[in-house]
């Protein structure tokens, strides 16, 4: 069963592409594509979005994009993660763990 679709928490989306990205290299779509698969489609990032945090990503250093074919054959912008992307991901995640761990026991509160 698919989830409800929801907007992408505000701060969150070069988390989640990164994450997305450290299981392989891929191109801009595909990365949309799986992000939205593994939220069973309750984030989907249009290229409005997508495109500018993966140029934004790049410039930090953190992703590295190359051209490329996609699986159809089509020319395709195919982004893998750098070392630097590596350890800001491990970053980000240990953060982003510990907003939650806060979030939820302030909500179990009682």
């Amino acid at each position: 069963m698919a989830a409800a679709k929801t907007d992408i928490p505000p701060g969150t989306l070069d988390l989640l592409l990164l994450k997305t990205l450290s299981l392989g290299p891929m191109h801009g779509f595909g990365a949309a594509r799986r992000l939205e698969q593994l939220t069973r489609g309750a984030f989907s990032v249009n290229a409005g979005s997508l495109f500018p945090a993966l140029h934004g990503l790049e410039e930090q250093g953190w992703i590295h994009g190359e051209w490329g074919r996609s699986e159809n054959n089509r020319r395709a912008r195919l982004y893998r993660l750098t070392p630097a992307g590596q350890r800001r991901l491990r970053e980000q995640e240990q953060r982003w763990r510990g907003t939650v761990s806060n979030i939820l026991r302030v909500l179990k509160a009682t």
